[in-house]
């Protein structure tokens, strides 16, 4: 059973024409007539173009987890993108208005069991075959290509390994994952990257090492409840190290610690104002799948089990560990893109899913998400951004998997971070597509 499209709406940003659409495509590609789930995607048309006259371009969000970016106007790279295509931003499956994955709709599922079984359908192989299941309504059979940033750049590759026909070009930012490393040997790679953009920040702001250690030795002795069942711990302060991997995030955190402490009756206490700001940078409510998937989105060994592997690794590194920094008198490190079971216990959004996250992080199974002999043999014009020191994306592993697919064309840049796509406004998408198109 093929997809069924329904178009809802067309309606006007400043110079751009905006269309909703919906589809319905199998929940396991594998059983196309099984259970079906909804997909939404946005079109995106330059208000003074002739849709029918332009290719497609499919973007692909980040993640795991958040749905497409919602663009006003011709923001960031979609200006350049409009200039000569038609842009289709898609929502994938289980975010943004795609049908949504979390701890109100997981329970219709029944069981944790279930809950699991059902989420392992969600990483990049299932989102590349939507993405050729709704194709053909769309371009009338014709390939498009794909702009893949972060995780979409993982989707990419699984695109150029599983469904190569169904695209023209495929352009990947911040977003080349290794062919072969477990989830374990990712956060090994990920730890001296964290530990480097720690020092950085402190070098630029060395009044925040004393702001940070004062923060959070105060969360270590009271943990701060939020309103709404948000708990604030010393470690997860530490996990806004996750600001560290944009082109504005250490100045970001380093606003945020400034104004960290009032004075109260009792004595010193963190503001309302801080420890709502924190809530809003750390929480998963607006996407949980992040959270439940990050180490899934690695896994392709099905003997093996992710089995919290970042939090293993961190175990492995004692700098990390705030009760030992605060013990001595060194800097504490923040931590950056990693998932711990502590999660589960202290944000409301991911509290009731504690049960459905061990059976993910225990599952074997996993099938592998690229085939290096085809990529090997790849004929499709690919170009990725590189980012000299990506703090989410290792930089080894990226041009290894440049090495290891035929033609690839790298920009290697420390212009930017991992949000160079949107930082750049058009140069990084102008950049790409000059070297599918051997331009430069």
């Amino acid at each position: 059973m093929g997809p069924s499209v329904t178009v809802e709406h067309s309606y006007r940003h400043p110079g751009t024409v905006l269309t909703d659409h919906r589809f319905t495509v199998p929940l396991d590609h594998a059983h196309p007539d099984g259970e079906r789930i909804e997909l939404y995607a946005r079109e995106v048309v330059a208000s003074d173009r002739d849709p029918a006259s332009l290719p497609w371009l499919l973007y692909l969000e980040g993640g795991p987890g958040f749905g497409a970016r919602r663009f006003v106007g011709r923001q960031a790279w979609l200006g350049r993108a409009l200039a000569e295509y038609r842009v289709l931003l898609l929502d994938q499956r289980g975010t943004g208005r795609s049908t949504p994955v979390n701890r109100q709709t997981l329970p219709l599922r029944g069981t944790p069991a279930r809950q699991a079984e059902y989420l392992a359908h969600f990483r990049a192989d299932s989102i590349v075959r939507d993405a050729e299941a709704i194709r053909p309504g769309l371009t009338g059979g014709a390939p498009w290509t794909v702009l893949g940033q972060s995780f979409g750049g993982f989707c990419a590759v699984n695109y150029l390994s599983t469904a190569p026909e169904g695209l023209t070009a495929a352009l990947i930012t911040g977003g080349l994952p290794s062919l072969t490393a477990t989830a374990r040997e990712v956060y090994e790679a990920a730890c001296p990257r964290m530990e480097r953009k720690n020092l950085a920040h402190y070098a630029r702001y060395p009044m925040d090492v004393d702001r940070a250690r004062r923060i959070a030795a105060h969360l270590a002795e009271r943990p701060v409840e939020l309103p709404g069942g948000h708990r604030l711990t010393a470690s997860s302060f530490q996990s806004l190290g996750i600001l560290l991997g944009s082109g504005e995030g250490s100045h970001e955190l380093h606003y945020l610690l400034e104004d960290a402490f009032v004075p109260t009756p009792a004595g010193p206490a963190l503001s309302d104002a801080f420890v709502e700001s924190v809530r809003s940078h750390l929480s998963f409510a607006g996407h949980p799948l992040y959270a439940l998937l990050h180490e899934a989105i690695y896994a392709q060994d099905p003997s093996e089990a992710t089995a919290w592997a970042a939090d293993r690794a961190l175990a492995d590194r004692p700098r990390f560990d705030a009760a030992k920094t605060l013990a001595g008198d060194e800097p504490l490190l923040f931590t950056g893109e990693t998932i711990h079971p502590w999660h589960f216990t202290t944000d409301p959004a991911l509290v009731p899913l504690r049960a459905t996250a061990d059976l993910l992080a225990a599952r074997t199974g996993w099938q592998p998400l690229y085939d290096p002999a085809r990529l090997a043999a790849n004929e499709v014009p690919v170009a990725a951004a590189v980012y000299h020191d990506d703090l989410y994306v290792d930089t080894a592993h990226s041009l290894e998997t440049a090495r290891a697919i035929r033609g690839l064309r790298t920009w290697v840049t420390d212009e930017y971070e991992h949000d160079g796509v949107r930082a750049g406004g058009p140069r990084v998408l102008d950049r790409l597509l000059a070297l599918v198109r051997d331009e430069a």
